[in-house]
């Protein structure tokens, strides 16, 4: 099974969802199996401090889900660690959060139609979210399109299917510790004149766990994620980054 390659290949970042985990990836297993993909589920643990660790351990998941366990890093150095894993290991590589805030059910959508596109994004349609997050939302928006160009409309989405050839380079650039790598990515993608598909994939406030940045803690991350975004562009060509 290590060595096998897949059509496709799921990355999730964990973190303190130990009331919701396992239905949300038992969800995910019965779209995936009933579109019949060949695929890999990598859960990244992210140091949960709930029960996230023994429920993923008691969980009778598939054979084809590989659950990591880590120290807690944050967010977006986990998602880079679960990148780095699947363009080895798959043609495709999907993205999505565990806190069940977007619907597996329109990631077939985006898998129907991945044949002519390089990289197809979920947009968070009916974002119900506080005035903060949506500012900096449109802020991260605004920098890429400065910054890179345009093509991505919702460029943090943790809802995205990508071509492995196309962001292997880019993941292997990014620094461990970005806060915010999928912003860079979208940036990089939209720059590169890559395929884009954008589609509206309902988005509904969580019902479990609790929120990790919020009040302060949220705009000095949002500052850092669009430095470390500027930083990136500066020192890097799109074009060369892109397989």
């Amino acid at each position: 099974m290590q060595n096998e390659h897949y059509e496709l290949a799921l990355v999730m970042p964990v973190y303190n969802e130990e009331a919701c985990i396992a239905v949300v990836i038992s969800k995910w297993l019965d779209i995936l199996v009933g579109l019949g993909v060949n695929f890999r589920i990598y859960l990244i643990n992210d140091g949960s401090k709930d029960s996230t660790k023994t429920r993923l351990e008691q969980a009778k998941f598939d054979s084809r889900v590989m659950v990591i366990n880590k120290p807690n890093s944050g967010h977006g150095p986990t998602i880079l660690q679960g990148y780095r894993l699947a363009v080895t290991s798959a043609d495709w590589v999907f993205q999505t959060d565990s806190d069940d805030e977007m619907p597996p059910d329109y990631f077939p959508i985006l898998w129907e139609k991945r044949a002519a596109y390089g990289a197809l994004f979920g947009v968070r349609a009916a974002r119900r979210q506080g005035v903060g997050r949506h500012f900096i939302s449109a802020v991260s928006r605004l920098a890429v399109r400065l910054l890179f160009g345009r093509g991505v409309i919702d460029v943090n989405t943790p809802y995205r299917l990508m071509k492995s050839g196309l962001i292997k380079g880019i993941v292997t650039k990014i620094p461990d510790d970005t806060f915010a790598p999928n912003i860079i990515i979208s940036g990089v993608l939209a720059a590169a004149r890559v395929s884009i598909y954008n589609h509206n994939v309902p988005h509904e406030r969580r019902k479990t766990g609790t929120v990790s940045i919020v009040k302060w803690k949220l705009w000095k991350s949002a500052m850092k994620a669009l430095c470390q975004t500027l930083h990136f562009r500066v020192k890097n060509s799109p074009s060369v980054l892109v397989g």
